[in-house]
């Protein structure tokens, strides 16, 4: 049977390279999407369904219509995110803060929360939590965001130590600077913050990492179908990086 595979935040961005690519490999994929707008773009033959990854009532019942439906889900990418607000901590607006972090985290939680019943059914599943290396490293000027990926990571490990007795890995993709219009925002709003040019932020990310450039979203994509594979099969409660290797992940130019 083909593998059944589900993406939150997956009309769009990383999230719709990764349906591609799981589909491309004869997965079935359905995705899920706030913006009504984009989910009307999503390639024929992927299901499609508006949910809010951090809205409770909303999961539920778009996860009831995944076991109608398929009856189970093989992979999970928790893929849910906003980048939240750009300020110090300082000038921090708490309800951004609280909305940041509800979007990264909550809907990373309610995500593996109503998947897992579906896959201890079935006695096996794999989730894949989208993380970051702000997860790792810390972000200046983006609190919320960082505190979200590093709590995604301690989630991802306890769900792999409760799940794996039922045959389920977990594991987290730490994705660095991703080439797209998402992380064209987050310069320009860190080039506002830090008075720099868009430029000058986007060549030090790039070359804040040892092969001296920025990643592609394909690059997230075919991480999370190496492993979403048999190929995979050991590997659980791990975070796999995917930014040719951060040596400077507060670049200064």
């Amino acid at each position: 049977m083909n593998q059944r595979v589900l993406i939150t935040a997956g009309a769009a961005g990383i999230g719709l390279v990764m349906a591609r690519t799981f589909a491309a490999t004869g997965a079935e994929v359905w995705v899920t999407d706030v913006d009504e707008a984009v989910l009307k773009t999503v390639p024929a033959g992927i299901r499609a369904s508006r949910v809010n990854a951090s809205d409770e009532v909303e999961m539920a019942a778009f996860f009831k219509e995944v076991k109608e439906i398929w009856g189970g889900v093989d992979v999970l990418c928790a893929n849910a995110g906003i980048k939240g607000p750009t300020a110090s901590v300082e000038e921090m607006p708490l309800e951004e803060w609280r909305d940041c972090i509800a979007v990264n985290l909550d809907g990373a939680m309610l995500a593996a929360k109503h998947a897992s019943p579906l896959m201890k059914a079935q006695g096996k599943g794999v989730i894949l939590f989208t993380s970051s290396t702000a997860g790792l490293y810390g972000f200046p000027y983006r609190a919320p965001y960082a505190a979200a990926k590093w709590a995604v990571i301690g989630l991802m490990k306890t769900v792999a130590m409760e799940l794996g007795p039922h045959g389920i890995r977990a594991n987290a993709i730490a994705p660095g600077s991703v080439t797209g219009p998402r992380i064209d925002r987050v310069f320009h709003a860190e080039a506002d913050a830090k008075g720099m040019t868009y430029e000058a932020v986007r060549d030090g990310y790039a070359a804040g990492t040892a092969l001296g450039k920025l990643s592609d979203p394909e690059d997230i994509a075919n991480m999370a179908v190496f492993l979403a594979s048999d190929a995979a099969r050991m590997v659980s409660g791990q975070v796999l990086t995917v930014d040719g290797f951060t040596i400077n992940p507060d670049p200064k130019v």
